[in-house]
């Protein structure tokens, strides 16, 4: 058995791609449209998983983009993405720069959620050892669910 992928259903596709590639750094692996089916699929990898994937494929996220205008909710139902973190505190300040709101903040410099324009929760942990706990993170209360 191989994992391949978690498939995420997006509402606006260039807003899903702006946060998935643009602020997280996934990269664009393959891209699907049906034309009959009226809907879009792009895979996204993280650019360490591409390096080690083998036949170029690593396990991806999935975006589906559905043509036809749909509204869907539960995103909280589905759980959470969580990604290894280089620094976690760059990466919320990259967010937070963006004006994504930075929903349990990592006050110990480990843990951090957000959330995706799609209402999917984001878990970024830092890779290794914890970071000491710095402003303004430290002092930041919780906002919202993750």
């Amino acid at each position: 058995m191989k994992y391949l992928h978690t498939m995420v259903r997006v509402q606006d596709l260039t807003k899903s791609l702006h946060f998935y590639c643009d602020l997280l750094g996934l990269k664009e692996v393959k891209r699907y449209d049906s034309e009959t089916g009226r809907f879009t699929l792009v895979y996204l990898a993280a650019p360490e998983q591409l390096a080690e994937a083998t036949d170029s494929f690593a396990p991806t996220i999935e975006l589906t983009y559905n043509w036809d205008p749909e509204t869907y909710t539960g995103g909280r139902n589905f759980g959470h993405l969580a990604f290894a973190v280089d620094d976690i505190y760059a990466l919320c300040q990259k967010f937070s720069d963006a004006g994504v709101t930075i929903n349990r903040p990592p006050r110990c410099g480990h843990m951090a959620f957000l959330k995706s324009p799609d209402g999917i929760s984001i878990e970024l942990l830092q890779k290794g050892e914890a970071l000491a706990p710095a402003e303004p993170w430290k002092s930041m209360e919780n906002s919202g669910t993750w």
